[in-house]
């Protein structure tokens, strides 16, 4: 007779999982909560990962429960070796929430599925995965993308907006350097300049982290896209672009999705929004000028340390503070950086010199290949610099992220969304 694995206890290779450390990691404990404890299981051994971790062993209330890692532990650096585990099933029961932080799709769905089933709470820092699979997740327990990351913290500053009886108009992100076409070595200096991945920085420099970020607080907050590839007015004054935005807005219908380009503006998100006429006074004394459009922003954004403000929340019971729904209508399609020809392999189009990614309306197409399913392709025929790719430009490996989009589009062709009204 063959022993068999429960069929719970799914890990990522086969060694076995260290036990929990004598002192910071938390031991397994109840599997349900009614309102989530204070034990926070990671997934990721990253920039972001390294850095909320370190800060969270300083915090006495809250304690770290497992970290999840597809690396071999001995290469793991800045993580109390004692909490690695490649078990899924030991990061969930060493946990009351889990938070994700990979910017990996294939292993964040995978993630989602068994921690969602198990009744845990899923805080992310990782809008790849939302604009990509994430929607199919929105229904199965409690999912959010946490403060931190410019979509999570323009999810706030919205909130805080609509609080203050503001009409918001344009959640807006701050660039201060774009270039669709940067070159290897350019890239390979900066990533080892910052200490990030060459796909993380490429994808930064080309824009398609940007748009990927406002495709997400899009399709939360129910904004539209000004056009393809949003306009991202390149001017130094952020007012200046609040107007723009703003006109674009009302010329749209309804609030839209969109960012300023500049290299003297900080490193934060904005919210430009109008409000009633027998506030104007008020809001010229208060320095927000003379209208119509006011302009709110959050000047910087700390990552891994903002994500302890979406952890209380969870904590303490709260709503969701961004998620892609699960009707989005809006997505961020592959685009040729250059031209490629039939049969040509692309192992990973995020962040590559062959692809980048541009927001468009789901609705306008329908057949658009993501940019985050973009992975282990083969092109099918030539296609020109700028051109977007569409399903059936490339041949694509079965997975359960293409398995979700799938039936995501195939909901999206029954179920035509509904745009809201300006101000409504």
């Amino acid at each position: 007779m063959t022993s068999e694995k429960h069929p719970r206890d799914r890990r990522i290779g086969s060694r076995p999982a260290p036990g929990p450390a004598d002192h910071n990691v938390s031991s397994p404990g109840p599997t349900r909560h009614r309102r989530p404890g204070r034990r926070i299981g990671i997934v990721g051994t990253g920039f972001v990962a390294r850095h909320f971790v370190a800060e969270l062993l300083r915090r006495p209330d809250w304690a770290l429960g497992r970290v999840l890692t597809r690396r071999p532990p001995d290469t793991v650096e800045g993580m109390p070796a004692a909490a690695l585990t490649d078990s899924i099933d030991a990061l969930i029961e060493s946990a009351d929430i889990i938070l994700e932080c990979t910017g990996d799709i294939g292993h964040a769905t995978a993630v989602a599925t068994a921690v969602l089933a198990a009744g845990r709470p899923l805080v992310t820092l990782n809008p790849e995965f939302h604009v990509t699979t994430g929607s199919a997740f929105v229904d199965r327990g409690f999912l959010t993308e946490a403060e931190g990351d410019q979509p999570g913290s323009l999810a706030r500053l919205a909130e805080d907006a609509v609080t203050m009886g503001f009409e918001p108009l344009v959640y807006g992100n701050m660039k201060g350097f774009l270039n669709r076409q940067p070159t290897p070595e350019d890239m390979r200096h900066w990533a080892e300049r910052q200490g990030l991945s060459l796909p993380m920085v490429t994808a930064f420099t080309d824009g398609t982290k940007l748009q990927i970020e406002q495709c997400l607080i899009g399709n939360f907050r129910r904004a539209d896209i000004a056009r393809e590839d949003l306009l991202g007015p390149a001017v130094d004054e952020l007012d200046q672009a609040a107007g723009i935005l703003g006109e674009a807005a009302v010329r749209a219908g309804g609030p839209i999705t969109d960012y300023a380009l500049s290299a003297r503006l900080p490193h934060g998100v904005f919210v430009v929004g109008r409000h009633t006429a027998d506030q104007a006074a008020a809001l010229r004394y208060l320095k927000l000028g003379d209208g119509p459009f006011y302009t709110l922003v959050q000047p910087n954004i700390l990552v891994h340390l903002e994500a302890f403000k979406t952890l209380e929340r969870v904590a303490r019971g709260g709503a969701p503070l961004l998620h892609n729904t699960a009707r989005p209508h809006l997505s961020v399609a592959a685009v040729a950086k250059r031209r490629l020809g039939p049969g040509e392999r692309i192992r990973r189009g995020y962040g590559s010199f062959e692809l980048r990614g541009t927001c468009v309306r789901i609705a306008d197409r329908p057949d658009h290949l993501p940019i985050c399913l973009a992975e282990n392709l083969h092109v099918r025929r030539t296609m020109e610099p700028g051109e977007v790719l569409g399903m059936t430009d490339v041949d694509l490996e079965a997975s359960p992220a293409l398995e979700h989009w799938q039936r995501l589009t195939a909901a999206h062709r029954t179920t035509a969304p509904q745009r809201r009204a300006l101000g409504s």
